[in-house]
């Protein structure tokens, strides 16, 4: 458990040392975060140097329609989700079509029902205003029943005949009253009616121009639609045929490396005789190794420059295999001197669709193995096949032939046939 501080001091000092150690770890944070960045920075900078490089490990053709199907890929997906949105749009436009004729017919059955109500009303007002007329037609022809109900009171001869005589009155004066407020009445609900009969009517024109416009407007959802299906059925043509000219391109390209590695295997086998044929006339298969002029450590091929891409397995950035990049690329610019890493003698060059000018040299059996050197992609070269060649002697000039993106050289160093890292001999 800890114990705080009992005094002001104490207190003061602890704060004092909390913050300078708060200063101190907010700098080795901010130091190390920043240390962090440029090392991400820098793993950035190299995914993006070698995923260049890389693309020297396809064809032109294959490039191009790679980049052909990745965008007919992407615009065709892009089509879809504009597909979808328009179908999306066109039922929700015909749910709402659903819901408007629901209204609208709702519309027009208030319109029908408010309709039959005022004919009835007007009906009903026609038989009440005759029957109201009869009564006025019958109060002149008879006289005021109130003036008749007083007369009838004078001849009563008993008090039952008067009342008798004065209730029967009363009830004629009270119906023929009555007669007369329902009259008004049915002229202010006949009003009424009248009133819920426009109101209906317009509720049904509104209806009726909201469905009109609606009905355009689903017009032309529908006609986006189509017009997106006819996109997405365009760009899957063209992304098919994207697809068959990136298959063809990499048969093609598959070929190419099929006759690369026989050219290859003709070379090794060539190396493979010259070694035996100096253990022969050394008169021993394991002589003690030479070592090359300077140590036994080769001379760069170039001088200057980046390594951009190194010995190793990567994944190939068009066709997804995992695969050796046999050799070293270095990004130098076109006409950059090359040199002889080793003594030794050219044994082949020539040029191919893979790697462009390419240049063999044999060094002989360096520390106990025998060992070759391999130029490719040059502009040309000033050495030719037999000729010896010394240690940091020119042999030629960067370029990019071949299945190139950019100038470089790709060097490659064989070991008793096999490529090896030049970075164990550099």
């Amino acid at each position: 458990m800890r114990s705080f501080p009992r005094t002001g001091r104490r207190r003061a000092a602890s704060a004092l040392l909390a913050a300078v150690m708060a200063t101190s770890l907010m700098s080795a944070s901010t130091s190390a975060l920043a240390d962090d960045l440029k090392d991400k920075q820098k793993k950035v900078e190299k995914d993006i140097d070698h995923a260049e490089d890389d693309l020297h490990s396809s064809s032109k053709e294959a490039r191009e329609a790679s980049a052909r199907l990745a965008a007919a890929q992407k615009k065709l997906a892009s089509a879809q989700g504009a597909l979808a949105a328009a179908e999306a749009k066109v039922s929700s436009a015909k749910a709402e079509d659903e819901r408007m004729r629901l209204a609208l017919a709702a519309a027009e059955a208030e319109l029908a029902r408010a309709e039959k109500a005022l004919s009835d009303g007007e009906a009903r007002t026609a038989e009440q205003q005759e029957s109201v007329a009869a009564t006025i037609t019958d109060m002149y022809q008879q006289g005021d029943p109130s003036l008749i109900a007083f007369a009838s009171l004078l001849d009563a001869k008993t008090p039952a005949d008067l009342a008798r005589q004065s209730e029967m009155k009363q009830a004629i004066v009270d119906r023929e009253a009555g007669a007369y407020q329902e009259l008004v009445a049915s002229r202010v609900l006949l009003e009424v009616q009248r009133g819920q009969v426009e109101d209906a009517r317009d509720a049904v024109e509104v209806q009726r121009k909201a469905a009109a416009a609606h009905l355009s407007a689903m017009q032309a959802l529908e006609d986006a639609a189509q017009r997106a299906r006819d996109d997405v059925a365009a760009l899957v043509t063209q992304r098919e045929s994207a697809a068959a000219a990136a298959a063809k391109a990499r048969a093609a390209d598959e070929a190419a490396l099929q006759a690369l590695k026989r050219e290859e295997s003709r070379i090794e086998d060539l190396l493979r005789k010259r070694a035996a044929a100096r253990a022969k006339k050394q008169g021993e298969a394991r002589k003690t190794p030479t070592v090359a002029t300077g140590g036994g450590t080769f001379y760069a091929p170039v001088q200057g420059g980046r390594l951009s891409s190194p010995y190793g397995m990567r994944q190939h950035p068009i066709y997804g295999y995992w695969g050796m990049h046999d050799g070293q690329d270095w990004a130098v610019g076109c006409g950059t001197p090359m040199y002889a890493t080793a003594d030794g003698e050219v044994v082949a060059r020539y040029a191919d669709s893979v790697y462009g000018n390419r240049l063999f040299v044999d060094h002989g059996r360096l520390r106990g193995v025998n060992v070759s050197s391999n130029y490719n992609h040059a502009t040309s070269y000033v050495v030719s096949v037999g000729q010896r060649v010394k240690r940091g002697q020119l042999v030629g000039y960067v370029g990019s032939t071949g299945w190139s993106t950019g100038c470089h050289l790709h060097f490659t160093v064989r070991v008793n046939g096999a490529t090896a890292d030049p970075r164990d001999w550099l």
